[in-house]
């Protein structure tokens, strides 16, 4: 099957009776993308910022729709949005309750395991600590040296210039993992309990984009914390269900 990677000889093309059965599109750029008169039978599509957007499907936004049942099958998500401090602090409650039964009742065998191309549970949970060494402690708190060192960088850090010998390659152990994502949940929680809305207001630097004309508030940061851990949760889960 041919890969077709970092390029963009497709941007404003027309494709008319092609075949994508079975493709896979990965970390691609489809917005503004129009599809007319298409079979998307079995068509799955994920989207992470799907939120901050539109997705017309016949005519209909079909975004609120998604969002809506999302919440429904997550109670608690619907926080994630939140603009005070106790409404932050009550959406960080629910998603750390919603982590628990999955952190503590995967099998053993099942930690480890992973879908193609996706993550185990192992490494979602190294990723959200991660999230949470960017977002609080190197945008939010600005500590020189944020990263712990056995947190899961995304696909494609390197090619950025991200420098990966902050990581370890020894992978650690289960319990590990569980201690250090402890501590830094345990940060969040601290952090929150002592916000106001002056400080949720402050401005801070893009931590991935220091150049960017964005410039995340406190709260942005924080929600963007919350968003990477209900989304992590509802990939994980999707994943364990195909493995199991």
């Amino acid at each position: 099957m041919t890969t077709y990677s970092g390029t963009n000889e497709f941007e404003g093309a027309t494709f008319i009776q092609a075949s994508f059965k079975g493709a896979t599109i990965r970390f691609s750029d489809m917005s503004g993308a129009t599809m007319r008169s298409v079979d998307v039978g079995g068509l799955d599509i994920d989207s992470h910022d799907l939120m901050f957007g539109s997705l017309y499907v016949n005519g209909v936004d079909v975004v609120p729709l998604v969002e809506a049942e999302l919440n429904t099958r997550f109670p608690g998500r619907e926080l994630q949005s939140s603009q005070t401090p106790q409404g932050l602090s009550e959406a960080w409650v629910a998603v750390q309750s919603a982590w628990k039964s999955t952190e503590t009742n995967t099998p053993p065998e099942l930690r480890t395991a992973h879908v193609e191309d996706e993550w185990s549970l192992e490494q979602t949970l190294r990723h959200l600590i991660l999230a949470t060494d960017t977002w609080l402690r190197r945008a939010v708190l600005g500590v020189a040296e944020p990263f712990h060192e056995i947190g899961q960088i995304f696909t494609g850090a390197e090619e950025m210039g991200f420098d990966m010998s902050i990581f370890r390659a020894e992978p650690p152990t289960y319990q590990e993992i569980l201690t250090v994502r402890a501590e830094r949940q345990q940060m969040v929680t601290d952090f929150l309990a002592t916000s106001t809305p002056e400080l949720l207001a402050e401005e801070r630097t893009n931590p991935w984009g220091p150049d960017d004309d964005w410039h995340p508030t406190v709260g942005d940061c924080i929600r963007v914390i919350l968003e990477e851990e209900w989304a992590h949760l509802r990939y994980i889960q999707r994943d364990l269900a195909l493995l199991r």
